[in-house]
């Protein structure tokens, strides 16, 4: 599934990802419940959003005609929002609560950042894994797909026996 990572959640970056085909959107920097509702709305056509109805490219992209494209998109578009901050965290059944919200992606460098913590030093932290683990539990109680960005198949074997469903493995580095 072609998903876009946005720079920055606004509703010109993601009209532009999703004309141009993206089959998803990933918001970084989630940290309160308007910024939230806010990047759904972008993603979604009226009644569920505020999205633009112009353009054809995204419908050809998936392989449909124009208005069988309006007819399915709200419920195909995904919704993956990054908690990269420990006072998200504190809000995590409020944003998680969200219509539509399909994801959430951890940014372990910032999380562990806004925790204090070295690049890389949130990896032996004990308060870093509670907070990876409280994220992974409510996005089970709110039928959230739980990610994690991880460095080795050995983690990724590891968290998604621990549930989590959406991984990233290394980088492009």
């Amino acid at each position: 599934v072609p998903l876009a990572r946005v720079p920055w959640a606004s509703g010109e970056n993601v009209k532009r990802v999703l004309d141009a085909g993206a089959w998803g959107v990933i918001y970084p920097m989630q940290n309160t419940r308007q910024e939230v509702e806010d990047a759904v709305s972008w993603a979604k056509y009226p009644p569920r959003g505020c999205r633009g109805m112009g353009g054809s490219l995204h419908a050809m992209s998936f392989g449909a005609g124009g208005s069988d494209y309006f007819n399915r998109a709200n419920d195909e578009t995904l919704v993956v929002i990054q908690i990269e901050h420990i006072d998200a965290v504190g809000r995590l059944d409020d944003l998680l609560s969200v219509p539509d919200v399909d994801a959430v992606f951890i940014g372990p460098n910032d999380l562990g950042a806004s925790m204090g913590l070295a690049p890389g030093a949130y990896v032996s932290d004990p308060g870093f894994a509670a907070a990876v683990d409280e994220i992974r539990k409510a996005c089970e109680r709110h039928g959230v797909a739980p990610g994690l960005h991880v460095f080795s198949p050995e983690d990724a074997v590891r968290r998604q026996k621990e549930g989590f469903r959406f991984l990233a493995l290394c980088s492009e580095t």
